[in-house]
């Protein structure tokens, strides 16, 4: 059986304007089903897309889970509200406990913890009047045909990365490149 290594998104940080376009891609695609609405003043819950903008005066660039291999986030959850699913590192919302776990060990910073929402309202927890806390994640808009944040950059900025096939682009660029060299 040939191993299939998971897939993810990367930035160009030359590219990228900081325009969140993604940001707000990400949002709508993963909140079309929670009569949340989608023009100006209709939204009447924060924002909260699966990717951050990093942007300062040295860089401009979205930051996105990696879907690791060896996934630490997904190796340190104590009760195992993450999994892979399809080669995606998955967060399930109703396992998760809010520990921050997961937001600890991962390398890129690609997890945070947001308030839960469910049909547009904090989901509130039982002993304290405060709202729910999960982790929140890039699922590569799990069950989706596109991947909303790629499909929504205005200046391509972004592509999903299928480590085998760049390898493999890479290895004739390099044969290419060589052949090239000894004429």
């Amino acid at each position: 059986m040939k191993n299939k290594l998971g897939s993810f998104v990367v930035a160009d940080p030359s590219k990228c304007t900081g325009c969140r376009a993604c940001e707000v891609a990400c949002f709508a695609t993963h909140n079309e089903n929670n009569n949340v609405g989608f023009t100006v003043g209709t939204v009447e819950v924060p924002v909260i897309p699966r990717l951050y903008l990093v942007k300062d005066e040295a860089v401009c660039m979205p930051i996105q889970c990696r879907h690791c291999e060896d996934a630490p986030c997904l190796n340190t959850c104590p009760v195992k509200a993450i999994s892979r699913i399809d080669n995606s590192v998955i967060v399930d919302e109703v396992k998760c406990i809010g520990c921050k776990t997961c937001l600890l060990a991962c390398p890129f910073g690609a997890i945070d913890l947001m308030t839960q929402y469910i049909d547009g309202k904090p989901v509130e927890q039982r002993a304290i009047d405060e709202s729910n806390k999960i982790a929140y994640k890039c699922d590569l808009c799990k069950g989706k045909d596109k991947i909303a944040c790629i499909n929504a950059c205005p200046n391509q900025a972004l592509k999903l990365v299928t480590p085998l096939e760049d390898k493999k682009a890479k290895n004739i660029k390099a044969a290419m490149s060589l052949l090239s060299t000894n004429k």
